[in-house]
């Protein structure tokens, strides 16, 4: 069934007044066109009685502003960018602006696809976490002055704003917790490899790693994903000389990699230790409580809302780049090995 939209034609024929009358009093233009006030009493009373609903995306156009932030981010199934999500939406929400939320899904082209097309939506501004390290067509629209903020994945060497966490303290902490547990043996299971928070945390496990005199040491996965933490577990503990503890570089991976564990007999922390980075609630109620490396996404959302309203409203601002300091939650998963 195809719902027939009242328009100001309707509005012009029921009220016997011109078009042009009725457009000035619905746009709040009666004043200046000294359109008097039993006209305009007509004209509301008809468009009440008509159900009539201005067109929004039109009258943004007109005015040049929408009150809209698009916001891209690369997965909603990801626990760290719903809860990210939903935070920002908050935040943007008490300015008066509403989000035009879209999950790129880890794909380059579908996430330059959705920019145009909330770029043609005429959005007031741009907040988001890149899926792939080239950022031509982001830069784009910053460079033609597009209030643009990078959160969590970001472009190194661009002056693009930007707030993460210090993915590289993060890690470097997480695996000195394991080494001062007495583990040597580590793997690390990364996510996508190329994105800025993934090498700098793959940096910094490598370097706590080498600086405690271990360069035996593996890297594998390529996803923050389930499955990727899954197969590559699945994988590992199956070679002769299995680690003693796995550094998941996601709450996600670590999920697949309790799940394979689980599916093999492997008790956590008695068999094999695991710590993640990302901290969740459901963490908390788990069969085994996992220590993680937990990044501060309310203060997140709340700086990178800010500095795109500070371009937005063209306020002047020295820094725009920030790295937030992350905390280690130690829990019940990491097993001190003698």
């Amino acid at each position: 069934m195809t719902v027939q939209k009242t328009n100001i034609n309707d509005i012009a024929s029921k009220t016997g007044l011109s078009i042009s009358t009725v457009s000035r009093v619905l746009n709040g233009k009666a004043e200046q066109f000294r359109i008097g006030k039993k006209s305009q009493q007509i004209i509301n009373e008809a468009a009440k009685e008509l159900n009539y609903v201005p067109n929004q995306i039109a009258a943004n156009f007109r005015a040049g502003k929408s009150n809209t932030v698009a916001l891209i981010i690369p997965s909603l199934n990801n626990p760290f960018f719903a809860e990210l999500t939903s935070n920002i939406n908050a935040e943007i929400r008490k300015y008066g602006y509403t989000t035009m939320i879209s999950d790129s899904d880890e794909n380059i082209e579908t996430e330059k696809m959705e920019l145009q097309q909330m770029i043609s939506m005429n959005v007031d501004g741009l907040i988001i976490a890149p899926c792939d390290d080239q950022p031509e067509h982001v830069k784009q629209f910053y460079d033609h002055g597009l209030p643009v903020v990078c959160i969590d994945r970001y472009f190194e060497n661009l002056e693009i704003p930007f707030v993460s966490t210090d993915n590289y303290e993060g890690a470097y902490n997480a695996t000195k917790h394991l080494i001062d547990n007495g583990h040597s043996t580590i793997t690390c299971i990364q996510g996508v490899r190329y994105s800025t928070p993934n090498k700098l945390r793959v940096k910094g496990f490598k370097d706590a790693m080498e600086e405690a005199g271990f360069d035996q040491y593996l890297v594998i996965g390529d996803d923050f994903s389930l499955q990727n933490g899954y197969l590559e577990t699945r994988l590992l503990l199956h070679q002769k000389k299995m680690p003693t503890a796995i550094f998941a570089l996601s709450n996600t991976i670590a999920l697949g990699c309790m799940k394979a564990l689980k599916e093999m007999n492997f008790r956590i922390p008695e068999d094999i230790s695991l710590i993640t980075f990302d901290d969740h609630p459901y963490l908390e109620y788990l069969e085994t409580p996992l220590s993680c490396v937990a990044q501060p996404v309310n203060d997140i959302s709340k700086i990178a809302v800010r500095f795109l309203f500070s371009q937005i409203n063209q306020e002047s601002s020295k820094n725009r780049q920030i790295l937030l300091k992350p905390q280690l939650k130690l829990k019940n998963s990491v097993k001190r090995v003698l």
